[in-house]
């Protein structure tokens, strides 16, 4: 016999509210830690070597290299304290890694490209701008990075308008082979820093070096072997440095053309972009391997140091080239 539900009964459910919206936050923020965690692409930027003012495309390159920092898919991730952004760490290590070029070539264009001899002046707005750059980059309170980072932006963008004459006074840019050559040394500084951090992926021995000391001896060598929970941080970090860089260098090639062609350099600037080009290939691997070097399995950090390396030497040489009369 049926039985007949009476008004008063409970229905049984089977969907509970609170269970249902905990699914679909956790998948809402699944799909963001996807999202947010993948790199934004190289920008497409035209470069006319016939027309434009020269420093035009290296302010234009900053300021749009600053621009994707800050709005690429996420925002700026690495002071992030909410999830998803507070467990995402490849992302932000990428973002230092830009921004460390960032703050170099601001210094530079402060210190040296807007200069026309070391007793100048500097200019005012390459004054406010370089210090912008240089906030606490994990910073979640005041100064908070992001402002920060948008208000150097604005300061660059000041000075290229001035430089195009469109604002006064007037801003100057010097595109001579010993401020090319300034700059320069400090990329083949932190490249090679790099280089060596992402070698320690397996782990090696370095000698000491100190002058007191017999460095045949086994107390001169250190072992040196990044932690394994930081091997993803340093190889992120390398790919967001080659990620500016190209940007950088691209620009470079433009506004300093005249000086590279004179030392015909620029065959040594090119190889130096086609390393770093290379090294951003697609990772075709869901996370970061670490095999040893000549195991089964592969090792992404040693075959970014392999780019990084190659593109450290042509730097070098393009630098001799450039102080040669």
């Amino acid at each position: 016999m049926l039985k007949r539900v009476r008004a008063t009964d409970e229905i049984p459910t089977f969907i509970n509210p609170a269970g249902f919206v905990g699914v679909l936050v956790f998948f809402m923020l699944v799909f963001f830690s996807f999202r947010w965690s993948s790199e934004p692409n190289l920008i497409e930027m035209s470069y006319d070597e016939s027309e434009g003012i020269r420093g035009n495309r290296i302010l234009a390159t900053l300021t749009e290299v600053v621009d994707v920092l800050l709005k690429k898919p996420g925002g700026y991730l690495s002071n992030d304290v909410l999830p998803p952004g507070v467990w995402l760490d490849n992302i932000p290590s990428w973002e230092f890694g830009v921004l460390v070029q960032v703050r170099d070539l601001s210094k530079a264009l402060r210190e040296s490209f807007s200069r026309s001899q070391s007793q100048s002046s500097e200019d005012p707005d390459l004054s406010f701008a370089e210090p912008r750059f240089n906030v606490d980059h994990l910073s979640w309170a005041v100064p908070w990075p992001e402002s920060e980072y948008a208000e150097g932006q604005e300061f660059l963008m000041s000075f290229m308008k001035r430089l195009n004459g469109k604002r006064s006074p007037a801003a100057e840019f010097f595109p001579r082979a010993d401020n090319l050559r300034y700059w320069l040394l400090t990329v083949e500084t932190r490249l090679g820093s790099i280089s060596q951090r992402l070698s320690s992926s397996v782990g090696k021995h370095r000698i000491a070096g100190l002058p007191d000391k017999d460095t045949t001896s086994e107390n001169a060598r250190l072992h040196v072997r990044t932690p394994w929970l930081l091997i993803d941080n340093v190889f992120y970090e390398a790919r967001g440095t080659a990620w500016a860089l190209v940007h950088f260098l691209k620009a470079i090639n433009i506004d300093f053309g005249d000086i590279l062609e004179k030392k015909q350099a620029k065959a040594s600037l090119q190889q130096i972009i086609y390393e770093l080009e290379s090294s951003l290939q697609i990772i075709h691997a869901p996370i970061i391997l670490n095999g040893s070097g000549y195991g089964i399995f592969a090792n992404h950090s040693l075959v970014m140091a392999s780019y990084i390396s190659r593109a450290n030497a042509a730097l070098i040489d393009l630098r001799e080239l450039l102080s040669q009369g």
